[in-house]
């Protein structure tokens, strides 16, 4: 199974995390997107999207970080990342949405690039934007979490699921640029939990063979 991935991608991140914790052995091939390598003609060939996550697995081919999660999940099983129960996975599925639909596409590169050239806006607006939408994303994920009786250890239960892999990457983003996670409680605290765990240390950005400062 081979990887194409970017150190501070937060979609690589969670694929990342998916694979540790499925124990799933892989070859990575990391594609610098701060130098845009993504967007030449040999990567675009390899994808069109001109992002990562790509994920190869023989002849599949898989883009788009929730896609190649699913596939893992019944592809391999266990260890679970969906909880049995339809209303469950469900849940989950949501609580995943709300990062990967809702927040992650407004902060990602692309769109903050736009911000700049050819929209004009200087890099104080554009922190503004930045912080704008992932503090509405991670407000909303905390008023899901907060007061639920299935909010366990984690966002669902006391194990990990999808909706862990979708919360830890935009919540180390969010620290990167300097947002507080103290006034998201119980995102806050299931952050923690996850960042003790040594599959999601693996899959960090600064344990990757292509972090850079």
């Amino acid at each position: 199974m081979r990887l194409h991935t970017y150190f501070r991608s937060s979609a690589s991140y969670r694929v990342r995390i998916g694979l540790e914790w499925k124990g799933i052995p892989r070859e990575d091939v990391f594609v610098d997107l701060a130098s845009g390598e993504q967007l030449g003609e040999a990567y675009r060939a390899e994808n069109p999207e001109c992002r990562v996550p790509l994920l190869v697995d023989g002849q599949i081919r898989l883009t788009q970080a929730l896609a190649i999660l699913e596939y893992l999940e019944e592809k391999y099983p266990e260890p679970p990342l969906l909880p049995a129960d339809l209303a469950g996975r469900a849940r989950v599925r949501q609580l995943a949405l709300v990062i990967i639909a809702d927040t992650q596409p407004l902060q990602n590169t692309g769109p903050y690039e736009f911000l700049r050239d050819p929209l004009g806006l200087d890099d104080r607006a554009r922190f503004r934007w930045y912080q704008h939408w992932v503090s509405r994303g991670l407000g909303a994920l905390e008023a899901h979490l907060a007061d639920d009786p299935r909010t366990g250890h984690f966002c669902h239960g006391d194990t990990p699921t999808l909706a862990d892999l979708a919360m830890v990457p935009q919540c180390s983003n969010a620290r990167r640029g300097a947002i507080e996670l103290g006034q998201w409680p119980t995102v806050s605290r299931i952050y923690e939990s996850c960042i003790e765990l040594q599959q999601f240390q693996r899959a960090a950005p600064e344990a990757q063979p292509d972090a850079k400062p």
